[in-house]
């Protein structure tokens, strides 16, 4: 029974992250860290919790950045950009993992995704750095209403703040969406669609550094990993199939109301 429940967490997970750029490793760590109890399984630690998650999300960031490619909505150049950041920033986030605790780890984890919720509440108030060409990178995209786009950054700023985002995708093995999204939306202006699918490519190279270090470290349950990944795989399709049928606000509200679910449970789930 409780394989089949990882299959459907993984496919779970892998359609919220790919809808929402996520990665789905805030579905997967909160359900590790608390399927002992609720499936009469050995306690997982939030070290293997991250571990196996990040390895789950190669997968979903794979098969989600696949299908976005096909549509046209990966900014490829920006996307390795970031990963020049990201790559490492993982690396070093998964080897920090080890010194959290149960308790710890679930605080920080609730009070991180509430604090991105935030965030995200805040973007209808808060504006776009205004465009300015005299960015290094300036990027144009035409929307499906024939409205051109245009959005930029600095190749310095730009890979500072995906290594500091790599670092907490590793730590959490969240994938790095969480705060790479709403970056790429307030900071530099992307279209909501191309924020989601960029960020995908960056969740999927970004992972892979990040996985290499936990597997090193022996943080992967490979039984776990081996149910969750096939979910994942079809819930990454899924997800990014779903994600053309929406607006850019609805995608936003989906993942502003995703963070705040997952962070307070698991805020509750440290306390008491």
């Amino acid at each position: 029974m409780e394989y089949i429940i990882l299959l459907i967490v993984g496919f779970i997970a892998g359609t919220i992250g790919s809808l929402v750029g996520l990665g789905g490793g805030i579905v997967i760590v909160p359900l590790l860290t608390g399927l002992g109890a609720l499936l009469h399984l050995p306690n997982v630690s939030p070290q293997l919790a991250v571990g196996t998650s990040i390895v789950t999300v190669v997968f979903t960031g794979l098969s989600s950045t696949l299908s976005y490619m096909k549509h046209k909505r990966v900014d490829y150049k920006s996307g390795l950009l970031f990963f020049l950041g990201s790559g490492p920033g993982s690396m070093v986030g998964s080897w920090a993992n080890q010194f959290f605790n149960q308790d710890s780890f679930s605080l920080y984890f609730g009070i991180f995704m509430i604090a991105v919720s935030v965030l995200l509440m805040l973007k209808e108030k808060l504006k776009p750095v205004p465009f300015s060409k005299k960015r290094a990178i300036t990027r144009s995209f035409i929307t499906e209403e024939g409205k051109t786009v245009q959005y930029g950054f600095h190749p310095a700023t730009a890979v500072i703040l995906s290594f500091l985002i790599g670092c907490i995708s590793g730590l959490f093995g969240v994938g790095g969406g969480s705060l790479l999204v709403p970056a790429m939306l307030l900071l530099f202006a992307f279209p909501p669609h191309i924020a989601v699918a960029t960020s995908m490519l960056v969740v999927f190279l970004s992972s892979v550094t990040g996985s290499i270090t936990h597997i090193l470290l022996g943080n992967v349950i490979w039984l776990y990993a081996l149910l969750l990944v096939p979910g994942a795989w079809a819930g990454g399709r899924f997800g990014a199939y779903i994600n053309m049928k929406l607006s850019g606000k609805t995608i936003i509200n989906i993942l502003r109301a995703v963070l705040i679910m997952i962070g307070a449970r698991m805020i509750y789930q440290s306390l008491f």
